[in-house]
């Protein structure tokens, strides 16, 4: 099912679109605070956000900055009233999509997302991220809030492994049957040793890399 982040504080409004959109088959996500919306991004990225211009923690492009920051082709729709639709058109200098203009028919939205999510297609499962910590699988790339981090292909191995597990204790037993070298040999356990080492220098000793005693290790999202 295709999932759509909200951010809106109106709830009349929001109540309303989800709903319409429940009933064509999509999943909707409804956030009334921008920092509210951004945490939910780090656990899980939509296939598309739509974004009220003004909310109570900041204006959209805003927002909209701090997502093209982390997730370069994710969709996103302005919904802002008549007398912002200048800033709007300005703010599309932020990467944004589109826009619609309130107040606007449910089916004119529709339709907009529709065609947005036909050229984008479904990026969700494209991306990978724990805290500040997020991945383009596509292109192998590693980012730190939102800055790029260049890591080996173990490196990129060993973290896509643990963020794809995110929540679960993988054993090192376990990580030394999936990792492999350059050349195609199963890594030993110094060598896992080091990679972890390494790959936590890279990332600023992130607290959401959590090493389990003689056990293994554990990506967590924080607070």
């Amino acid at each position: 099912m295709i999932t759509i982040y909200y951010v809106e504080d109106d709830e009349t409004i929001s109540q309303a679109v989800k709903e319409y959109l429940d009933r064509q088959g999509y999943q909707v996500f409804l956030f009334g605070t921008i920092a509210k919306a951004k945490q939910a991004m780090k656990n899980r990225c939509p296939a598309l956000v739509l974004v009220d211009w003004n909310m109570p923690d900041g204006n959209g492009d805003g927002l909209c900055r701090w997502i093209r920051s982390n997730w370069k082709e994710l969709p996103v729709i302005f919904l802002t009233v008549r007398g912002d639709a200048r800033d709007i058109v300005s703010g599309f200098l932020e990467g944004a999509d589109d826009y619609v203009v309130k107040p606007f028919e449910l089916v004119v939205l529709h339709s907009r997302i529709r065609a947005l999510l036909r050229r984008a297609g479904d990026v969700s499962g494209r991306y990978l991220s724990c805290g500040p910590i997020s991945m383009d699988q596509n292109k192998r790339q590693v980012f730190l809030d939102g800055g790029e981090i260049r890591v080996s292909p173990l490196e990129y191995q060993l973290l896509f492994f643990l963020v794809q597990n995110k929540g679960k204790i993988v054993t090192r037993e376990v990580l030394l049957e999936q990792l492999w070298d350059s050349n195609g040999n199963y890594v030993n356990d110094n060598t896992l040793t080091v990679t972890i080492k390494r790959l936590r220098e890279k990332l600023g000793c992130p607290d959401c890399l959590k090493t389990i005693r003689s056990i293994g290790y554990r990506m967590e999202d924080g607070e």
